[in-house]
């Protein structure tokens, strides 16, 4: 699809925005260097946020003798952003000022069986008042409300169209969310809000090749490809969680046998600690957050089962992740999510001498693989810049709109 002038006009100022986020205090020339746009541009963008109140002027700096830099700001308390990260055992959702420091965080959790969009939607609408309330914000200042939900989706219509570990087809959960929230709504999914989490925040920032690993009940790889968002033609990429790892092997909630994630997943952890030792302690049959942190445990204190579970996992996952760095050349890999932040050294350490053993040596030599060092939920922060986004666009229109009225206006035949 064509991208318009206004779509052009929208990134450029998202992308000088979230370079000021990074960045702040910074100048004109430093966002016009860092963003490759011309500095007539980035000062007419600059402008347009200022007028916003997105950001503020905030003093001079010297440049060498010549005229002192005027320097701008992220205006923190311009605007409130809610992320909100919608997973198959917990709704997490978190609020944050516009420089996206959390304000506060709310946290459901969705027990075994709730999987109609009904009551994932009641979770979310608790969690997001909640958030509120706690932070003390007026309505008006929530520019958006950026949301997580597992699986492909449509950013268009807002719907989830497919969620292979809840079954769901079509659902149309912004309209849903619409009913019970007053906010502008952004529909996503977590392998975006993880890459663009670790581009804005994390371990991918200044890289232009990254992949982001989500490791969680379900999972699957964001993708950062010359230094953007790769979200492929349906808004489908990074389904690597059902590419195949094992011909034959475990069936997934796809359909499909041996996919990477009935071996790496966390159900699919579980049954590698099954297979392995039936009756362990460390087995909660019924929960999986329980099962990794007893293993996690187990791994802390030597216990053999734990150690063996951990290293199958990884040899599985190294060979996983040994396609993508053969496949995508890219400069950093990070383990991502609430399973890669509970096994966290020990998991990684193992991975690397499993992708070692698996990946070509040219593009291993090339690329890092590190644990996401964001202290956050990564995928509420990914989901509240949706949301940015979103308020970004929306403004675009109106603006475009009310210049086209001013337009109008004056070309209009005296009545």
């Amino acid at each position: 699809m064509k991208r318009t002038s206004r779509d052009i006009r929208t990134a450029n100022r998202y992308e000088v925005l979230r370079q000021i986020i990074a960045e702040s205090p910074t100048s004109r020339q430093e966002l016009a260097a860092a963003t490759g746009l011309s500095l007539a541009t980035v000062a007419t963008l600059v402008g347009e946020l200022l007028d916003l109140r997105m950001i503020t002027e905030v003093g001079f700096e010297d440049s060498a003798g010549g005229r002192p830099r005027g320097l701008v700001a992220v205006n923190a308390s311009g605007g409130a952003l809610i992320g909100v990260d919608i997973a198959e055992t917990y709704v997490r959702v978190e609020l944050f000022d516009l420089a996206l420091n959390v304000l506060s965080r709310a946290d459901e959790d969705v027990r075994p069986g709730e999987r109609r969009p009904e009551q994932v939607v009641a979770h979310v609408a608790a969690a997001v008042g909640a958030v509120v309330a706690q932070a003390g914000v007026e309505g008006a200042r929530v520019l958006g409300v950026g949301v997580s939900v597992p699986g492909q989706v449509d950013r268009d219509t807002g719907v989830a169209e497919y969620a292979a570990n809840w079954d769901w087809h079509d659902v149309p959960l912004l309209d849903l969310l619409a009913e019970h929230v007053a906010y502008p709504l952004y529909l996503d999914n977590p392998l975006r809000a993880c890459a663009v989490a670790e581009l804005w925040f994390g371990a991918a920032r200044g890289r232009e090749d990254a992949v982001v690993v989500n490791l969680g009940t379900g999972v699957g790889a964001g993708l950062v490809l010359g230094g953007g968002l790769h979200r492929g033609v349906s808004n489908s990429a990074g389904e690597w969680g059902h590419t195949t790892l094992v011909l034959d092997g475990r069936l997934c909630h796809c359909g499909n046998h041996g996919c990477v994630e009935t071996y790496v997943g966390a159900p699919g952890i579980m049954q590698n600690l099954r297979e392995l030792s039936p009756r362990s302690p460390l087995l909660h049959p019924e929960d999986q957050t329980a099962t990794v942190d007893a293993l996690a445990r187990g791994v802390a204190a030597d216990d053999p089962v734990a150690v063996k579970v951990v290293r199958d996992t990884a040899r599985y996952l190294g060979a996983a992740i040994a396609d993508l760095v053969n496949l995508l050349n890219p400069e950093v890999v990070v383990l991502s999510s609430w399973v890669a932040a509970r096994l966290g050294e020990p998991l990684l350490d193992e991975v690397r001498e499993a992708v070692a053993r698996h990946a070509l040596r040219r593009p291993l030599a090339a690329t890092g693989i590190v644990l996401s060092p964001i202290p956050t939920d990564p995928v509420c922060l990914g989901a509240a810049t949706f949301a940015l986004e979103g308020a970004l666009q929306s403004v675009g229109q109106r603006t475009a709109a009310k210049r086209a009225g001013s337009a109008r206006s004056r070309t209009a035949p005296p009545s």
